[in-house]
């Protein structure tokens, strides 16, 4: 699994999106992230120059596969406001401490009293989704679910 993900994420292999994407699905059928409602899936945004050396969020791209056969929007709520190095080498305390502040709401985000589901590839410690989760639920949302690929 940790091959496939890298190989789609830094290696240009857009194709494996494909095999990702119906693995997020079935997770996605999971009862648990069914109840309450979703409203929309919210993709983990990145840095405008990490899409840039990327070429792509693939965390949108995962999301937006899975909403069309879940009927879902994909809705970009969140942005990242700081970039931060890369997460793969750091512990707990150093993850949390490199994320904090990195997200902040979009302009225009439509969030109170909504239930979304967040979307990344991996769910290693969890202090991207709670980054993310605390400024959603600071604006109001209902519910904050996180869907991954894997954890690490």
């Amino acid at each position: 699994m940790r091959d496939l993900i890298h190989a789609f994420k830094y290696n240009g292999r857009f194709d494996l999106r494909h095999p990702l994407v119906a693995w997020l699905a079935m997770g996605l059928s999971d009862a648990r992230l069914g109840e309450p409602g979703i409203d929309a899936l919210v993709p983990v945004p990145l840095h405008p120059r990490r899409r840039r050396e990327r070429g792509f969020n693939q965390a949108q791209v995962l999301a937006e596969g899975i909403s069309r056969d879940a009927a879902l929007s994909v809705e970009m709520l969140l942005r990242r406001i700081r970039y931060t190095t890369t997460q793969t080498n750091f512990d707990r305390r150093q993850r949390i401490e490199n994320l904090r502040g990195a997200f902040d709401l979009a302009k225009g985000a439509v969030v109170r009293g909504r239930n979304l589901v967040l979307v990344d590839d991996v769910f290693t410690t969890g202090s991207t989704a709670d980054e993310c989760a605390l400024v959603l639920r600071q604006a109001g949302a209902a519910s904050v679910r996180v869907l991954t690929i894997a954890r690490a």
